[in-house]
């Protein structure tokens, strides 16, 4: 029977979930970007900045729990084709989900500064992914409910 983590090595695998659940969000938005609708555009490079300022954060946290930082893919699988402007909307509400996802596993594995970043990340995931659908969800971060929310 294989040991639960201790507090630290909770977080610490929470982190590194979140930075990359970031890895993959920067790169989604790098295809999101070359593919955005004009009106959309903005938007898209202003969470591309966010997601890759939260990586950076994230490699440094990693570091400072004592470890290794995971590393980006060189590529990661889209869950879908993206063939209309809308498929690209609707790629940027699943981003969204995914990592407030992994920051809602660090908010329930981290505490004290830790967890009120994690928390903003994934209060500010949680409006992004709002903003893209066109709607929010009741529980953000929460797979069992973000997967079931609208997708325009």
């Amino acid at each position: 029977m294989k040991p639960e983590p201790s507090p630290a090595g909770r977080a610490l695998q929470a982190a590194q979930a979140a930075l990359a659940a970031e890895h993959a969000a920067a790169y989604g938005y790098g295809v999101i970007g070359a593919r955005a609708a004009a009106d959309r555009a903005t938007e898209a490079r202003e969470a591309y900045g966010t997601h890759v300022a939260r990586r950076d954060a994230l490699t440094r946290t990693v570091r400072e729990l004592g470890g290794a930082p995971v590393a980006a893919e060189a590529a990661y699988a889209l869950p879908f084709e993206l063939r209309t402007p809308d498929d690209t909307t609707r790629l940027a509400a699943v981003i969204e989900d995914r990592v407030a996802g992994a920051y809602s596993d660090l908010v329930r594995a981290a505490d004290g500064q830790l967890r009120r970043e994690a928390a903003d990340a994934l209060s500010a995931a949680a409006v992004r992914a709002a903003r893209w659908r066109g709607s929010g969800v009741a529980f953000p971060g929460l797979a069992e409910r973000s997967d079931r929310a609208p997708t325009s």
